[in-house]
Order: structure tokens, then sequence, then C-alpha cells
């Protein structure tokens, strides 16, 4: 069974997906205010697990067209939907395999990134990925509600392998 801190993190990419589980297309591309479309919040964490996860946690480079166009401060812009979902798949699938290597220990560790370690822990990497799709997640369930979608989700949902447990 993976890490306790991996497991919060795929239940929150399935609380992810539930949210968005019937999206049409033309709302994926629907902005409001400053905030971003949907598609492009799916390929910002994508980006940001790609990072994370798959570049500085194996060296791989997949789906660098990410960070061109959903990383923070980009431009806004509308990415076709399937090719984020596309992309987003590629990457966690990627980042699985990183994830199932942690432990405890190794959470209290550092990436390191040209000869100098990262100032925060893999671990609490970890958990800015998590709370970071907690805040799209939301954007995102919100900006559903304003174009006047029904029968959402309204509270989280089954924690199955994510309930607590001691290590």
């Amino acid at each position: 069974m993976a890490h306790p801190m991996v497991e919060q993190l795929r239940f929150t990419r399935r609380e992810f997906v539930r949210c968005l589980d019937g999206l049409n297309l033309p709302d994926a591309y629907v902005r409001h205010g400053q905030m971003n479309c949907i598609s492009w919040t799916i390929g910002h964490l994508a980006e940001h697990e790609n990072r994370v996860f798959v570049f500085l946690g194996q060296g791989k480079a997949i789906q660098p067209e990410l960070r061109k166009i959903c990383s923070f401060g980009c431009p806004p812009s509308r990415p076709k939907l399937d090719d984020m979902w596309a992309a987003w798949r590629e990457v966690t699938a990627h980042a699985d395999i990183f994830l199932d290597t942690l432990t405890t220990a190794k959470l209290t560790e550092h990436f390191e990134w040209k000869g100098e370690a990262l100032g925060e822990s893999i671990g609490t990497m970890l958990q800015r990925v998590i709370y970071h799709y907690w805040y799209h997640l939301g954007e995102a369930h919100a900006i559903r509600q304003m174009l006047g979608q029904r029968n959402l989700p309204e509270f989280v949902g089954e924690l199955g392998d994510a309930a607590y447990r001691p290590h």
C-alpha cells in the first residue's frame, strides 16, 4: 500500500475528476473575470505534478508544452479539453511511478536542482500539490455553479484508501 500522503493525493485526484464529471465542451472554455477556464486548470494541475514528481522526482521531461501554456503567470488561454485530459492522464501515470517509492523518511528529504537542495521537503511539496488541487477543485466547482449546472457533487466523496490510518 502507498504512503498515506500519496493516498491523500490519489483521493484528491479522484475528487477532481468527480467534480468535473459531465463537463460539456463549451463550458470547459468559459472564463469568469480573472479566473482561468477549466480546461486550463486541468493542464495547470498536470503541469504542477509534472514539474515536481516527474521532472524533479525522476529527471524525465514529458509534456513540455504544459509549462508554456498552463503554468503560473502564463497569459490566459483556452487549451483543448481533450488535450489537457490526455496530458493529465499521462503525467499522473508517470508521477505515480515516483509516488509509489515514497516512504516517511523519503518525504523528509529535499530534491536537488543544479546541485542545490530545494527549500521545501518532498513531503511539503506533496502537500502543496494536494492543497493546490483542492484550491482549483473549488474554483472549478464554482465555475460550474455560475454556469447554472445542476446535480453537481455536494460533498467530499468516499475516502476509500485515503481514510485515516496510522503509519
